[in-house]
């Protein structure tokens, strides 16, 4: 009996003393359970704002592709048109009325025995005016050939041409009258540019060779 009224008294006394102490729990103890609490980690990990997909941006869909241009730029040349040059010749200079060689079939085998080889030549066009009189000093040779090493050869040709009609001291050309002749000395210019070759014979002759430039500035 002794035993009991001393086990209530200090059970008594533990009660009196803990409600002195508040009634807290030990710290680090659950009230309910008896476990410790565990507190977790804070979180100072940033934001993950990487996209989707790898951490990489998507390309943007509006730009262009290869090297960022717009759309590919096409160089285009133009031919020209010779018959279309000869015609701005006739209009615009002095020159006899001339006899085309090269769109007349009938007219090949003069074509050939004034211009020897030219018609053997690969051209991509060729014209030749004569003037229909032989006394007239005016003629003119229009050729683009297709394979610029056969330019110089178009050019002899042309010289050739020249250096007939002129002739020279033990034979008259056959431009025959002396004045003719002095025509074809002094008045008779080859010109070339590019592909493209020119001879150019008459008082106007000149300003053809400028107007043949002028389409290549």
């Amino acid at each position: 009996m002794k035993k009991k009224i001393l086990a209530l008294t200090l059970a008594l006394a533990l009660s009196l003393s803990l409600a002195a102490c508040g009634g807290k729990d030990a710290p680090g103890q659950d009230a309910d359970s008896g476990v410790p609490e565990v507190n977790a980690p804070e979180d100072d990990a940033p934001e993950d704002d990487a996209p989707e997909g790898g951490g990489t941006d998507a390309p943007d869909a509006s730009a262009p592709e290869n090297g960022g241009t717009d759309s590919t730029e096409t160089e285009t040349s133009e031919e020209i048109n010779l018959s279309a040059f000869y015609n701005t010749l006739r209009e615009g200079n002095i020159w006899p009325e001339l006899m085309d060689l090269t769109t007349d079939a009938n007219m090949k085998e003069l074509l050939d025995s004034y211009y020897p080889g030219l018609a053997e030549i690969a051209a991509k066009q060729r014209r030749v005016y004569i003037a229909a009189i032989s006394a007239a000093v005016g003629e003119i040779a229009l050729v683009e050939v297709e394979n610029a090493e056969d330019v110089q050869a178009v050019e002899d040709i042309f010289q050739a041409r020249i250096d007939y009609q002129v002739g020279d001291d033990a034979t008259p050309g056959g431009a025959w009258y002396p004045e003719t002749i002095e025509g074809w000395k002094t008045k008779s210019r080859i010109v070339s540019h590019g592909n493209y070759v020119m001879l150019a014979v008459g008082d106007a002759s000149a300003s053809a060779v400028e107007e043949f430039e002028a389409l290549f500035a």
